[in-house]
């Protein structure tokens, strides 16, 4: 592909030692490593706000991380570009037996299952030779929170550490805020208060994930309606000449549900 082609030849143009671009030359595998994440979340937040017209140079722009990590690993003598497209090829055809072999698969769940078995057969073999027996092996420290804390959570599940009951999610939750709550009354050390806080949002995870929600878009969306809400609450009130910081409370509770109801229509 012409296209691909060209990419390439520009990404080794920037890395020449000689020609190059300077910032581009310094760069290493860990240094672009926050720059592939923010791309990563340009491409989701395009797609969340369905923003077509900028999507493709949103993905231009991840592609772009892929193109540099290949050039790295090439001139390190480890892999190239071409290692990177057959490995992902080959990954999607083992994981796809019912489109490139005789398996049979009928439905989008039954396809699921199928491709988690495929992984975990995977990560099997990995751990055979790295002669290590966790479940959770290769769980990428550098995820988001949340989205670890779910990825943590399906992998122990799929091992047979699942909670049997819908109900016992909820009282996990409960039970984690009455601990969060009794040290907060007690006065506890940061530390356990901590603790406790992040037991609450891994419960809360849990119970999504439970529900059959992705615990990292409901996030992002309760972020976007809290700015939607708070946004119009400041303007009204700078339409009136005053700041948030110069309301009482209690009014502000009262433009909060107004604010719900002007732009979410769920003034509960």
């Amino acid at each position: 592909m012409a296209e691909m082609h060209r990419l390439l030849e520009i990404m080794a143009r920037l890395r020449d030692p000689e020609g190059g671009c300077p910032w581009d030359r310094q760069q290493t595998f860990g240094s672009i490593v926050p720059h592939t994440l923010e791309e990563a979340y340009e491409v989701a937040d395009a797609i969340e706000r369905a923003d077509w017209e900028h999507l493709p140079a949103e993905l231009g722009d991840l592609l772009f991380q892929v193109v540099f990590y290949a050039r790295l690993g090439e001139e390190a003598g480890r892999f190239d570009f071409r290692d990177v497209v057959e490995a992902v090829s080959a990954k999607l055809v083992r994981r796809h037996p019912h489109v490139f072999g005789a398996a049979r698969v009928d439905s989008a769940e039954e396809q699921s299952r199928a491709w988690e078995a495929h992984k975990a057969e995977e990560r099997a073999a990995r751990r055979h030779e790295a002669e290590s027996g966790s479940a959770l092996d290769d769980v990428a420290r550098t995820l988001p929170a949340v989205q670890r804390a779910g990825k943590l959570q399906g992998r122990a599940e799929r091992s047979g550490f699942e909670w049997p009951r819908d109900e016992d999610l909820f009282a996990k939750v409960d039970e984690e805020l009455d601990e969060l709550r009794h040290e907060v009354r007690e006065a506890a050390p940061r530390e356990r208060v901590e603790h406790e806080v992040g037991d609450l949002l891994f419960a809360a995870v849990g119970l999504a994930r439970r529900l059959g929600m992705d615990p990292e878009t409901a996030l992002r969306r309760s972020n976007e309606r809290f700015e939607r809400r708070f946004r119009h609450m400041e303007r009204t009130l700078q339409e009136e000449g005053r700041g948030i910081g110069e309301t009482d409370f209690a009014e502000l509770k009262r433009r909060w549900q107004g604010a719900k109801a002007a732009t979410d229509g769920d003034a509960e």
